[in-house]
């Protein structure tokens, strides 16, 4: 369990990582942290999240997957690529797949139900973060190839929002320097409102 001096810390001590090794969460603890996700905004109650867990010795297959899908979406990716890719998916001790159940029909806009499993994600980050685990969100083209959605029970019109790679981090992430927020705030008072980050 991560010790921080407060939840606030939780949030602001939080850093993605790919340096993950065993145990990833598992059981009523991978329950909980993926409950998380559901606290989300969630406009419509149109419950968009669809969690699917990839581990053990299935992630080789997993992994022979995404690099097929890799191949259809990007034909002339180097073969260093994906193999870098391969051995990602198929040695992360968990990935947990971002599905996107979507209703283009519904009475909620589709981007809002995007912003939903994308707020789901972030929650989940910080769970995983509070409970002493480590993650790191990944996507790309092959994301979008539904080969590989029909296999995550992800049919037209759903989508995947991307991966979380899971698992215990290997070693204390070193303290990188954060934007200042300063820079992306503002106060409205009545005339048109300009960002430092924008400036130059």
């Amino acid at each position: 369990m991560a010790h921080h001096h407060s939840p606030l810390d939780v949030l602001l001590s939080r850093a993605s990582t790919d340096h993950l090794v065993e145990p990833p969460p598992k059981g009523d603890e991978l329950r909980t942290i993926l409950s998380a996700g559901l606290r989300a905004p969630d406009h419509g109650k149109m419950r968009p999240w669809r969690y699917t867990v990839i581990k053990g010795k299935h992630r080789e297959a997993f992994a022979d997957l995404v690099v097929e899908a890799m191949g259809r979406q990007e034909p002339d990716a180097p073969e260093a690529k994906k193999t870098k890719r391969h051995h990602r998916f198929a040695n992360m001790p968990m990935i947990i797949a971002l599905g996107m159940h979507l209703q283009p029909e519904g009475k909620i806009p589709v981007i809002e139900q995007e912003m939903a499993v994308a707020a789901g994600a972030m929650n989940v980050l910080n769970a995983l973060h509070a409970a002493g685990f480590g993650g790191m969100w990944v996507t790309g083209p092959f994301c979008e190839d539904r080969v590989l959605l029909e296999a995550l029970g992800l049919p037209e019109p759903h989508r995947l929002a991307g991966f979380l790679f899971v698992g215990t981090p290997a070693k204390h992430s070193d303290e990188r320097k954060r934007p200042e927020i300063d820079d992306y705030m503002a106060v409205w008072k009545g005339d048109a409102i300009t960002f430092a980050a924008d400036a130059g």
